[in-house]
């Protein structure tokens, strides 16, 4: 934990175990830091870098949004594997939203990841932890030597991830609406179970 947090102090970008895959990430308010992950990932400026927070109550460093519906939604399923779009705040590094200015968010229920974020009083990116064209890692054997030469620490130690599917992420559409970005470890009939109307994108 120390090694991990006095890394992302330093603009340094990590390797850390969360409820579903193990994670590269940084600082997410850094630009520097979140620059060194999307060209270590190889990742496009179309893809926005999410996020993960140890805390409802850290939502306010990452949107100044506060909707009873999206308070709702975060109750029923945080922690744990749903992301969900928020507005960004302003001064956040561009690598975060997308054109509309939306950033994805989740309170992590992996207990370390969650801990990492506490500790650090800061949002962390949370992009899968491989490299660009590669598969995901649930294991600390799954991850590629390579991407370990880039980085400035990591945990592996258990709870490992759990190695199933990513988190689901979807978008607040009204009060108890949702859409479906992306269907993941909370599977669109668990989102219904919790009384949660919803669409899939591009359906």
């Amino acid at each position: 934990m120390q090694e991990l947090l006095k890394a992302l102090r330093s603009n340094g970008i990590v390797i850390y175990p969360t409820e579903t895959l193990y994670a590269l990430g940084c600082d997410a308010t850094s630009e520097k830091a979140c620059d060194r992950v999307a060209h270590v990932k190889g990742r496009s400026e179309e893809r926005p870098l999410p996020l993960i927070i140890g805390g409802l109550d850290m939502l306010d460093l990452v949107t100044a949004e506060k909707s009873r519906s999206l308070l709702d939604l975060a109750g029923a399923f945080w922690p744990g594997p749903l992301s969900i779009l928020v507005k960004a705040l302003p001064g956040l590094p561009a690598w975060l939203s997308d054109e509309e200015g939306y950033t994805s968010v989740r309170w992590s229920g992996h207990p370390f990841a969650s801990e990492l974020s506490r500790r650090f009083r800061k949002p962390i990116v949370a992009t899968s932890a491989n490299l660009s064209g590669k598969p995901p890692a649930a294991m600390p054997e799954d991850i590629d030597p390579a991407l370990l030469e880039m980085v400035d620490g990591a945990y592996f130690d258990p709870p490992w991830p759990r190695g199933h599917k990513p988190s689901t992420v979807v978008r607040m559409l009204g009060s108890s609406q949702l859409e479906i970005i992306r269907e993941g470890e909370i599977s669109i009939k668990k989102l219904c179970d919790k009384g949660f109307s919803v669409a899939v994108r591009n359906a």
